[in-house]
């Protein structure tokens, strides 16, 4: 067991070294430009592209879903203000038009339920025959999802190893917010769009009392999620690595129970990795 598990690791591992400069657009002195704290090219010993999957349903990651200062709320409101610029994919090449943002959160053929008319009142609590108190916003935000129903993150990011400080580091490049197939009339799981990581902590996590980790066990230990990314304070499970084919765990592993227990088995080879990088 121990060899295969070995030879496994080595598979993956061999790809680490076939990064090349391009795979990052960096700026003319040597640094990422989507990176929060960019290190240097020349710096970077080891670089692996990873992608996690975070199922916000799950108890560790709820605390990103607090009701009211869900993260997926905060990233739409900042959209709808206008602070914020989505991409069309985590390659963040392409920016997505608002439009389209929209047309992604909305539900398709939505509209006010009869039953909602016939009680005078919406989900919100709004009287739909009163115009003169509810906004344009309101009607049109009954026509969209709701926050809480997008539970899927995926956090793509850069793990380096900077040989100037001889140590490890998770650079988060995007997350990306998708609609979970049963909340998908095509039963397809979709996504909505992506966000530079480094755009979401500089325009909407930091300072902002609603961007909110919530600490269900001490209330007044509550992070900020700039603070709960950087901290790791997340579930998150390995679905892609960097490989030439772009492949993704399941596709190279099997899927179901496989899939899960090599993509926990990869992401301790990493920690190990890191551990015994100088003992030869």
């Amino acid at each position: 067991m121990k060899t295969l598990h070995a030879i496994i690791l080595a598979v993956f591992f061999s790809t680490c070294f076939q990064q090349v400069a391009f795979t990052q657009e960096t700026d003319a002195y040597g640094y990422n430009m989507q990176s929060l704290r960019p290190i240097h090219h020349d710096d970077q010993f080891f670089r692996k592209s990873l992608w996690l999957r975070l199922d916000l349903k799950e108890k560790q990651n709820k605390a990103l879903m607090a009701k009211n200062n869900e993260i997926t709320k905060v990233i739409i409101e900042a959209v709808k203000a206008g602070i914020l610029r989505p991409f069309n994919n985590d390659s963040l090449a392409t920016r997505m038009s608002q439009e389209q943002f929209l047309q992604n959160i909305t539900i398709p053929n939505s509209s006010i339920d009869d039953e909602d008319i016939l009680m005078g009142m919406t989900e919100e609590g709004e009287d739909p025959w009163n115009p003169e108190e509810n906004t344009n916003t309101t009607s049109a935000a009954a026509m969209e999802y709701f926050p809480k129903d997008f539970t899927i993150l995926e956090l793509k990011e850069d793990l380096i190893f900077d040989k100037k400080r001889a140590k490890m580091y998770h650079d988060i490049q995007a997350i990306s917010i998708y609609l979970p197939a049963e909340k998908n009339p095509t039963g397809i799981e979709k996504l909505v769009a992506s966000f530079s990581y480094k755009e979401l902590v500089e325009n909407v996590f930091r300072d902002n009392p609603d961007a909110v980790w919530f600490n269900n066990q001490n209330p007044k230990e509550h992070r900020n999620l700039e603070e709960a990314f950087e901290l790791r304070l997340f579930a998150g499970h390995l679905t892609k690595f960097a490989n030439s084919e772009d492949n993704m765990v399941e596709d190279i592993y099997g899927s179901g129970k496989s899939a899960l227990v090599m993509s926990q088995q990869l992401e301790h080879g990493l920690v190990e990795y890191e551990s015994e990088l100088w003992e030869n």
